[in-house]
């Protein structure tokens, strides 16, 4: 079986932050997620507002580096919770489970305190920042020929 979901979306608040009894961090966020196709009727793109929940370092990586309005790309699973409403009615709730979270846009683009760059979810101490590539040194390389004959194919 497979239960693998990604989304790219912007943050509609920002990261709710909270531990367990056991100290265990756990992090709440919604996502607005637009539509790839426009209403049949309008037009218009739709948005829809997915909930999620991300734990652990996940968790801490999320409430330090995401503001409401960042863009976040997430991957995880998801998950259909049953529970009971304050009347005792039975309700059920769908939201994602957070294996990563990436950055989706850059600290121009976004506004957020890290630099653009793909940011694993584990984190660390530190924000990912962005290393430009470095150019590959010069060397003295010179073409050799072309000489297939000794191949055995």
């Amino acid at each position: 079986m497979l239960n693998h979901i990604v989304l790219m979306g912007r943050l509609t608040r920002d990261p709710e932050l909270r531990r367990t009894g056991s100290g265990i961090a756990v992090v709440t966020l919604s996502l607005a997620v637009d539509r790839d196709f426009g209403n049949s009727t309008t037009g218009e793109k739709e948005t829809d507002f997915i909930d999620i929940v991300a734990w652990r370092n996940t968790a801490e990586f999320v409430s330090k580096y995401f503001t409401k309005g960042r863009m976040a790309v997430v991957s995880g699973r998801l998950q259909i919770r049953n529970w009971n409403d304050k009347d005792g009615n039975k309700r059920r709730s769908a939201e994602v489970v957070a294996d990563n979270v990436y950055f989706g846009d850059s600290k121009r683009d976004g506004g957020g305190d890290g630099g653009y760059a793909p940011a694993q979810s584990y984190g660390g101490s530190s924000a990912p920042a962005y290393s430009a590539p470095t150019p590959a040194p010069v060397s003295d390389f010179s073409m050799i020929e072309d000489d297939d004959s000794q191949l055995p194919f």
